[in-house]
């Protein structure tokens, strides 16, 4: 990018003028560091300019978002717009009781409970206005903000009009906010930007409950996407509030990323929903790389012959061959795909079953890895997915608590985080949530591994000293990260408890 045709853009929330937002003709508006950035700093904070349910959503509450109705025989609506909430609480919350309940309202237009819960797993049509409603609103409210940070975000019209989304998104949001709700105030034209605005730049805010929504935060938004990025953000469940902060040491002038698709995933996948997403075909160095940057998340194994592994030539070709590194075997880009729809169908069902389900959670994950070993790279996404909800389970599910671990299943977790980790600090380096959380899971088997050794003589008061010291060099790595979340977040809860445990460990140490 040439510096002559980039030109500065103020904007406001930097934490110590961290950060300077740029644009060009190529990418538009973007951010880099204003200095040097050290990891774990923050960079900016930021409250959203709207909050709202997600696209397609199931029947939920419009101010908590819970699922909705609360029990079958309970079906509570507004009192005054007959819109579905959960109690008086909720009723009387700014961001209904300000917004979407006053036009619903005026207009006498009222929730059709029947048909939204006929079929509600399939997304409530009728809900779909909320967001788009809000924000409308709000541009009007808060003009100031609206002017300077919003109404230039990218919202893709021209792409978008060519989708068969474009199309629903007028019957459902164009034609009801203006026809059903009479707010033909905002045209067309409007409505459609406003809708692909919140389309490509939310973010998803967890609420205290767990419950899913959107928020949009204009500044962190101009962040340019990479499948490596080099900030992180985290959003507190009580006030939205946003707090982006580096993961990596950022030189002056570097360019600030953020990523915009699930890490985990194959770079096939991951290049796919960013371009139905996102609309741009992405072509960072990872992507770029048929090994992705060394950890074969993408390489699968040949049995054609023993120690081939099959790569695509040209990685950001979705049709492109794929060939053994070993063996003259080849294949294409679409029998690739229809393989990794096959065994992803497999292992979003196995991640579907929670560990409330008990032992099976993990039995049905371990199947699945076992079924695909001699399929995929060890280090493969598809089975970095399984080891990371793995890592999290062993020691908390029920037939699995910690206590009661023999040391056997105490080493597979110890080689599941290991080799987590391998992947991780690659694709999700430095001060992230996800590493952070594996180091913590790692620390504890290995004390326990310890503490069994020593008490059958099998490692002298040396030996389980060098192995206490090893986990609580993991442990403060952990504590590093984990108590930069907000302390709401249940990955800052985990941080204040490392903490402590960190301590009590290195008192250990001290008077073995």
């Amino acid at each position: 990018m040439s510096q002559k045709s980039e030109s500065d853009v103020s904007a406001e929330g930097a934490t110590s003028q961290a950060y300077k937002v740029l644009q060009n003709d190529q990418v538009g508006r973007y951010m880099v560091a204003s200095r040097e950035l050290q990891a774990g700093e923050e960079i900016v904070t930021e409250v959203p300019f709207v909050v709202g349910p997600k696209a397609c959503t199931y029947p939920l509450c419009l101010s908590c978002y819970a699922p909705w109705p609360p029990s079958p025989d309970d079906k509570p609506l507004c009192s005054k717009c007959k819109w579905p909430v959960c109690n008086q609480e909720c009723e009387n919350s700014p961001q209904h009781k300000d917004y979407e309940c006053l036009v619903f309202v005026q207009a006498n237009e009222k929730f059709n409970v029947d048909v939204a819960l006929l079929d509600g797993n399939d997304g409530v049509p009728q809900l779909e206005c909320i967001t788009p409603l809000r924000l409308l609103l709000e541009s009007e409210r808060n003009v100031e903000r609206w002017n300077e940070e919003v109404k230039d975000m990218e919202a893709h019209n021209k792409i978008r009009c060519e989708k068969t989304q474009w199309k629903s998104d007028h019957v459902n949001i164009v034609d009801y906010l203006r026809k059903r709700l009479k707010l033909d105030r905002f045209s067309e034209e409007r409505i459609q930007t406003a809708c692909g605005i919140l389309d490509i730049n939310t973010f998803e805010v967890r609420t205290t409950k767990g419950f899913s929504a959107r928020g949009l935060y204009p500044t962190v938004a101009m962040m340019n996407h990479s499948c490596v990025s080099n900030t992180s953000h985290s959003i507190s469940p009580i006030d939205y509030r946003m707090r982006l902060r580096t993961t990596l040491k950022v030189s002056t002038s570097g360019e600030l990323y953020g990523s915009y698709t699930h890490s985990l995933l194959p770079t096939l996948l991951r290049r796919e929903h960013l371009f139905k997403s996102k609309h741009f075909a992405c072509a960072c160095l990872r992507c770029s790389d048929p090994t992705e940057l060394g950890t074969h998340m993408s390489s699968l194994k040949c049995n054609k012959c023993d120690n081939g592994i099959i790569l695509p030539l040209d990685s950001l070709d979705s049709e492109s061959t794929w060939n053994c590194t070993h063996c003259n075997f080849s294949t294409n880009g679409q029998a690739v795909r229809k393989i990794l729809r096959i065994i992803q169908a497999e292992v979003d069902a196995a991640e579907a079953i929670s560990g409330a389900d008990g032992a099976d959670a993990i039995y049905e994950r371990e199947t699945v890895m076992k079924k695909y070993r001699s399929v995929l790279h060890p280090h493969h996404a598809f089975l970095t997915i399984l080891r990371h909800s793995l890592s999290q389970m062993y020691g908390r599910v029920d037939e699995y608590l910690l206590d009661d671990l023999p040391d056997i299943v105490l080493e597979h977790k110890v080689d599941i985080c290991r080799l987590l980790l391998q992947v991780l600090d690659v694709v999700e380096p430095g001060y992230t949530r996800v590493r952070g959380m594996t180091l913590y899971e790692l620390h504890a088997p290995l004390l326990f591994l310890a503490k069994g050794q020593w008490n059958a003589g099998v490692i002298d008061e040396a030996g389980l000293k060098s192995k206490m010291t090893e986990a609580a060099t993991i442990l403060k790595e952990a504590v590093a990260i984990l108590t930069l979340e907000p302390p709401e977040t249940a990955e800052g809860q985990i941080g204040l408890v490392a903490r402590e445990s960190l301590v009590q460990l290195e008192q250990s140490i001290n008077n073995l």
